[in-house]
């Protein structure tokens, strides 16, 4: 059985599973259809990157996707 992480995700903590990457976070919240840019640990993560980041116990994740509107 693997153990969970605690992250903090724009500013609300988040239980996710030990070795979780920001692709699977991204899936988690719905978004992997959306463009997402992703910073842990204020540092910048690229999309080629996401499925490789492993986010490990109280990192700093922050989300941003672009909102279409009129």
């Amino acid at each position: 059985m693997s153990d969970a992480i605690k992250v903090t995700v724009n500013g609300e903590q988040r239980s996710l599973p030990a070795g979780a990457t920001v692709a699977d976070l991204i899936r988690e919240l719905g978004l992997s259809k959306a463009a997402c840019a992703a910073e842990v640990n204020k540092a910048l993560v690229l999309r080629r990157e996401h499925g490789s980041r492993k986010l490990v116990e109280n990192d700093s994740v922050e989300l941003v996707t672009l909102v279409g509107g009129g």
